[in-house]
């Protein structure tokens, strides 16, 4: 196999840190001269520590928030806002794994989008994984990996919740949970 062939990684569990190491592998990637874009399919309006550092790696480092924000309990209207969304960020995936444009791509959340039924497994192999280049590494993130994509991937990361200051009920903080 071809070293410097792309790879399919996902990164998966119910613990923190899922994000936070695909951006270190986006950051890593970027700061070897590669071209890295992050498409954030639940993420939205809210300004994160991550888009705010994106900034400032200029544009080999590129992060597009696609979503509406929190999506767990969305139902009738809303959850239809949310699929149209988790939809044209699916093709603006699409599209930039066809461009040619990109060394790296994330797609944060994704397993999260397919999880709460606003996007198909079936459509993310047919439309993302089997058109991947083979220069290209795709990341995907979220909670839940479908063991039919597992089996796709060339690495899977699983993050584990060990302890969490949530459940003692801390707030989240700035710099650590966004």
């Amino acid at each position: 196999m071809d070293v410097t062939e792309g790879k399919l990684i996902i990164i998966t569990g119910a613990g923190k840190g899922k994000t936070t190491t695909a951006l270190g592998e986006a950051l890593r990637f970027c700061l070897n001269g590669k071209k890295v874009l992050i498409l954030q399919f639940i993420k939205g309006a809210r300004v994160s520590g991550e888009f705010k550092a994106a900034k400032k790696l200029g544009p080999n480092f590129v992060i597009k928030p696609m979503g509406l924000g929190f999506v767990r309990f969305a139902s009738g209207e809303k959850k239809a806002e949310h699929q149209a969304a988790a939809h044209k960020a699916v093709q603006a995936a699409q599209e930039s794994i066809l461009s040619g444009a990109y060394d790296l791509i994330v797609l944060d959340e994704l397993l999260y989008s397919i999880g709460f039924g606003l996007i198909q497994m079936e459509d993310v192999i047919a439309d993302l994984l089997k058109p991947k280049p083979k220069h290209l590494t795709l990341i995907l993130t979220g909670r839940n990996a479908p063991p039919e994509l597992v089996d796709l991937a060339d690495y899977v990361i699983e993050a584990q919740g060990l302890k969490h200051p949530f459940k003692q009920g801390i707030p989240a903080q700035v710099g650590i949970e966004f």
